[in-house]
């Protein structure tokens, strides 16, 4: 099997899908290892490292996507400018491809329409089912972590006072307050950090079991009042509450929020638009200097006024809506991203070929689009087609 793994395009993006470590295993299992020329660049893994590992350096991406049976990236195929040319124009029919795709989301529904009529396997990566056996292949979960550690690190930069208690000739400091909203992977790693820098912590989810663990780091609880049977789906993920109950979490909400220094928006609902959980009220009340961080933003944001993208000051309160976080952690989120990658990739192959059973349940997750079909459940619902 020849694997690919081309340098990613899109900007800002410094990851990458293959370490020097996990190429060399695959090196080892049997495989033929095509690197594009400075891949590994942005996350300090270079050609050298690569070539020592036993990869072979391309110059030309599309050389590469011509010769790869398989296809490693990070995130969604996108439009090559060099080359003019879509990636997936770039790549062939019976080709495999995992990445991090977002089928459902409607500014990629084209795209993966076009995998589909071009006869990729396409596989996603937000996709792998959070079960025991596929914990090691779970990239969200690993850039989840790095959302939640690296977002409090950006809210201490940004924030206009000390975070751990100060004690000082003139007087002393009071530690920085924070808030998690959303105790999944990325808010656990978020209270851990903010925990380890000083800070207060404070938590909350409706799930009954997340909010446990946020305890068990030291965070005071603030319950949201919503009853557990309607607030737990399956698999452990939080449910889609009606207007009523996120106008009643608001409610609870807005009565700490006014004392908080940071707010860390990390809820979420697989699939669904993230709920609004603070209002631009509710920001107004904050003190002057505070901050919130959104790692929700990719599905519209628990802050109603997040700017998308990037990061803005409104009404004296820092509001940081930057899309990439594990990016700015680019070693250490290539190097986790990977060995996600390589445990799937492993776990899908056969005698040296990759060979899908369609009633594993990991495969049924994460597959977009074959033999000439989207067979994704999320994007054909998004798409009307279910």
């Amino acid at each position: 099997m020849i694997i690919g793994i081309p340098k990613e395009i899109m900007p800002g993006e410094a990851r990458v899908a293959a370490s020097p470590e996990t190429v060399k295993k695959f090196v080892t299992d049997g495989a033929t290892v095509l690197i594009e020329q400075k891949a590994g660049i942005g996350s300090f893994y270079f050609d050298e490292d690569y070539t020592a590992a036993g990869a072979q350096i391309i110059t030309s991406a599309e050389e590469l996507f011509q010769k790869a049976d398989l296809i490693l990236k990070v995130k969604e195929p996108l439009f090559n400018t060099t080359h003019n040319k879509h990636e997936v124009d770039l790549m062939h029919a019976g080709q495999y491809l995992i990445t991090f795709i977002h089928p459902a989301s409607p500014v990629n529904h084209e795209m993966v329409q076009m995998l589909a009529a071009k006869g990729i396997i396409a596989m996603t990566l937000d996709g792998v089912p959070r079960i025991s056996r596929a914990q090691n292949m779970d990239a969200l979960t690993s850039m989840s972590t790095c959302a939640g550690y690296k977002g409090i690190l950006l809210a201490a930069n940004a924030m206009s006072k000390f975070i751990p208690p100060m004690f000082t000739a003139v007087g002393s400091i009071p530690p920085a307050k924070v808030l998690v909203i959303g105790v999944g992977v990325g808010g656990l790693q978020a209270l851990a950090t903010a925990k380890r820098l000083g800070a207060i912590t404070y938590a909350t989810d409706i799930r009954p079991a997340a909010l446990e663990q946020a305890m068990s780091l030291g965070a005071k609880l603030i319950d949201t009042g919503v009853p557990a049977e309607l607030a737990i789906a399956e698999g452990g993920y939080a449910k889609s509450l009606s207007e009523e109950w996120i106008i009643k979490e608001r409610e609870k909400l807005s009565e700490i929020i006014k004392d908080m220094d940071i707010v860390f928006c990390s809820a979420l609902v697989p699939g669904k638009i993230a709920p609004i959980l603070l209002t631009e009220d509710m920001v107004k009340t904050m003190p002057n200097g505070s901050v919130v961080v959104d790692i929700s933003i990719d599905q519209g944001g628990n802050c109603s006024i997040t700017p998308p993208g990037s990061t803005e000051v409104k009404h004296g309160v820092t509001l940081i809506g930057i899309k990439n976080i594990p990016g700015m952690l680019p070693t250490s989120s290539t190097w986790m991203f990977a060995n996600n990658v390589y445990n799937l990739v492993k776990y899908l192959t056969k005698d040296g070929k990759i060979e899908l059973d369609m009633s594993d349940e990991i495969v049924k997750s994460i597959l977009v689009s074959i033999d000439g079909n989207v067979v994704h459940a999320g994007a054909l619902e998004a798409m009307g087609k279910n």
